[in-house]
C-alpha cells in the first residue's frame, strides 16, 4: 500500500500505537508491533536514525565494563542480543576481536568492590586479576546462542610482538570477542522497512513532528507544510534525548533524561590499521576513562568521550575532545605518530541516559526502563517513555515494551523477533556455497559481474536482490568520480526506495560515503544530480541541498570538501 493510502487509513481510523522517535529503539519497537498485526505509526522529526542512533561507537557489545557496576542483568541481555544480531543481521554485524592492554596485576580490586556496592566516585583502574575475573563472567553470560570464542590472556612479550608500537609499560593483555556494525543508520531503516513490508497498516514517516495535542487527538506537521491528526490508543515516546521535550508537547512535564555526550573521530592512518590487523584495542586513558580504536571500513575509529550534556540540538566533537583522543593514542602507542592531519571525520551525540546525580558519567546506568504516564482527564491515552538503553539491546527492549502494549490493548503476541532476520539478513545464506549461488543469481539478474555482485552483497546482504531487480536510467558501470565503489545506479536505487528526502539522508545515513571520507566535491555534485532526478527537484532545490550538506560536513563533521 502506498504511503499516502496508509496515512489516510491511519488518520481516518486511528492507530493502536503511535511511536514518536525513529531511532534504534523506536524502529525496533515499530517492527515488533507491525509483526503482531497492530495498526502502528512511527514519526521522526528528522531523518530515520539521524539523532543519537547515528552517533554510537558502532560496536555491538555485551558491556564488559558494566560488570563492575553490578549490572549483571544488562550484561546477560547484552551478550545474548549481540549473539542474536550476529545471526539475524550478518550483513551488518560481524565479530570484533578486542585487546585490552593491562598495566598492573592487582590494581583496581578494592575500587571495583566499592563500585559494586554503590560508590559513584571510585577510581577507574583495572589490573590483570580483576580483568581475568571479568572475562570469565563475560564468557559465561555470552554462552547463550554463542557464536564466538572464549577469552585468552597474553603475556607482555606476546602482546608487544603483536603490537610493537604499544607502550612497554604494559604487563599483559587480554583478548576477548565482541562485534561491530557497519552501518547503524542503515539498520534503523531496514527495521522500519521490514515493518512496513509485513503490515499494510504500519507506516514510518520522517521529517514529521508533533505540533499539539487536543484531548485524544495529536496533530503533526510535515516538512512540506502539510499536517495531519490522528487518535492513538497508546503513545510510545522513543525520542531519546528529546523525551522530556516530547512529553511536554503532549502536556506531561517530566525529568527522565540526563544524558552524556559521546564524541568520535575517524583517522586515515594506514600504519595504525596494519598494526591493529582487524582487532580493536580497548584501553584506559591516563585519567582512567575507557577509549577504543579499531578498523571501521578501512579507517581507524577512535572513541569515545563521556561528558555530561543535555543539548542534543547543538552537539559536535570539540577541539578539547580531539586533543584528548590524540594525546591518549600517543600515550598508548608511542611508536606511531598522531596529529590532526589524520582526521577525516568527526561526530558526536547525546546518550539518552536516565537522569542521575552520579559524579562520574561513566557510572550512570546504561540499562533501560519504560515508565508509564497513565491517562488523565485531558489525555485519554497512556504515554510510555523508552528511557536509556544501548544500541545492542534494542530488540530486547522493544520486545519488553511491545509486550506491555499488547497487554494494554488486550492482544497477544503472534511472532517472536528473537530469530527474525533484519533487512539484508533475512534468508541469509548459511554457508559459502549457498552464498556464492545467491551472488551469482543476483549478478545474472542485474547484469553485474560476479566481483561487483559480491561487493554489493557484502554491503546490502540479501537486499542485493532488490537492487538487481531495479531498472535505472543509469548503469552500474557508471561510478562516482572519486568514490568508485558506488555506482550511479546504486545511488538511484537508494534515492527511490529508501525514503530519502534530503541529500544528507543518502550521504550520511543510507551509505557510509561521508564517514569513511570517500566523497569529494565532485562526488557530491554527481550524487545531487541523480537524487534530484529521482526526487524531481528543481535546480534551486538541488543547489540548496548541496549547500546545506557541505555546510553540515564542514561545521559538524570537520570534513571540508572545498579544500
Amino acid at each position: 500500500m502506498h504511503k499516502d493510502a496508509r496515512l489516510q487509513s491511519l488518520t481516518e481510523n486511528g492507530v493502536d500505537v503511535l511511536i514518536i522517535g525513529a531511532g534504534i529503539n523506536g524502529a525496533g519497537l515499530f517492527r515488533d508491533l507491525a509483526e503482531q498485526g497492530l495498526r502502528v505509526l512511527i514519526v521522526e522529526k528528522g531523518d530515520f536514525g539521524g539523532g543519537t542512533s547515528a552517533a554510537p561507537s558502532r560496536m555491538i557489545h555485551g558491556g564488559l565494563k558494566y560488570l563492575e557496576t553490578g549490572e549483571f542483568r544488562l550484561v546477560a541481555q547484552s551478550t545474548l542480543e549481540r549473539n542474536l544480531l550476529l545471526r539475524n543481521a550478518p550483513h551488518a554485524v560481524t565479530p570484533l576481536p578486542t585487546v585490552i592492554p593491562i598495566f598492573s596485576w592487582t590494581k583496581g580490586i578494592w575500587a571495583a568492590l566499592r563500585t559494586l556496592f554503590g560508590s559513584t566516585t571510585a577510581a577507574r583502574s583495572r589490573g590483570a586479576l580483576l580483568l581475568k575475573i571479568g572475562f570469565t563472567i563475560y564468557d559465561y553470560y555470552g554462552s547463550r546462542a554463542n557464536v564466538m570464542p572464549r577469552h585468552r590472556m597474553k603475556s607482555r612479550a606476546k602482546t608487544l610482538t603483536e603490537f610493537p608500537q604499544m607502550t612497554p609499560r604494559i604487563v599483559a593483555s587480554g583478548l576477548y570477542y565482541d562485534a561491530k556494525i557497519s552501518g547503524p543508520e542503515r539498520l534503523v531503516w531496514e527495521l522500519l522497512a521490514d515493518g512496513m513490508a509485513v503490515n499494510a497498516n504500519a507506516l514510518a514517516l520522517n521529517y514529521t513532528h508533533p505540533a499539539a495535542h487536543n484531548g485524544g487527538e495529536i496533530s503533526f506537521t510535515c516538512e512540506d507544510g502539510s499536517s495531519f491528526t490522528t487518535e492513538p490508543k497508546l503513545v510510545i515516546n522513543a525520542a531519546g534525548p528529546w523525551i522530556d521535550h516530547v512529553n511536554a508537547i503532549l502536556g506531561a512535564r517530566t525529568k527522565l533524561i540526563g544524558g552524556t555526550k559521546g564524541s568520535h573521530i575517524l583517522l586515515d592512518h594506514p600504519e595504525l590499521l596494519a598494526m591493529l590487523n582487524g582487532q580493536m584495542i580497548y584501553f584506559e586513558a591516563d585519567d582512567g576513562r575507557i577509549l577504543l580504536v579499531y578498523d571501521y571500513l578501512g579507517k581507524a575509529l577512535v572513541g569515545s568521550t563521556d561528558i555530561k550534556a543535555t543539548d542534543p540540538e547543538n552537539v559536535r566533537c570539540e577541539d578539547d575532545e580531539i586533543a584528548y583522543f590524540l594525546t591518549s593514542l600517543r600515550a598508548l602507542l608511542p611508536g606511531l605518530s598522531f596529529d590532526a592531519s589524520h582526521i577525516i571525520y568527526a561526530y558526536s551525540g547525546i546518550r539518552p541516559l536516565p537522569a542521575s546525580d552520579a559524579a562520574t558519567p561513566g557510572l550512570i546506568s546504561r540499562d533501560h526502563s519504560a515508565p508509564v504516564l497513565e491517562p488523565t482527564g485531558q489525555r485519554p491515552y497512556a504515554i510510555i517513555s523508552m528511557v536509556g538503553g544501548k544500541w545492542t539491546t534494542f530488540r530486547g527492549f522493544a520486545e519488553e515494551v511491545a509486550d506491555t502494549c499488547l497487554s494494554r490493548l488486550n492482544s497477544t503476541r503472534q511472532i517472536s523477533t528473537r530469530n527474525l532476520g533484519i533487512g539484508g539478513g533475512k534468508r541469509y545464506p548459511t554457508d559459502d556455497t549457498a552464498k556464492s549461488s545467491q551472488i551469482a543469481s543476483a549478478a545474472v539478474a542485474g547484469g553485474l559481474t560476479l566481483t561487483r555482485a559480491a561487493e554489493l552483497f557484502a554491503r546490502y546482504g540479501t537486499s542485493l536482490n532488490s537492487f538487481s531487480a531495479h531498472r535505472s536510467a543509469h548503469s552500474d558501470t557508471d561510478r562516482l568520480p572519486n568514490a568508485k565503489a558506488y555506482s550511479l545506479a546504486e545511488i538511484d536505487w537508494l534515492a527511490r526506495n529508501e525514503s530519502v528526502e534530503h541529500l544528507a539522508d543518502l550521504v550520511l545515513r543510507r551509505t557510509t560515503l561521508a564517514i569513511t571520507g570517500a566523497v569529494n566535491a565532485a562526488d557530491l555534485e554527481r550524487i545531487a544530480d541523480v537524487v534530484a532526478e529521482a526526487k524531481g527537484w528543481i535546480p534551486e532545490r538541488r543547489a540548496a541541498e548541496l549547500i546545506s550538506l557541505t555546510h553540515h560536513l564542514r561545521e559538524t563533521n570537520r570534513q571540508d570538501l572545498t579544500r
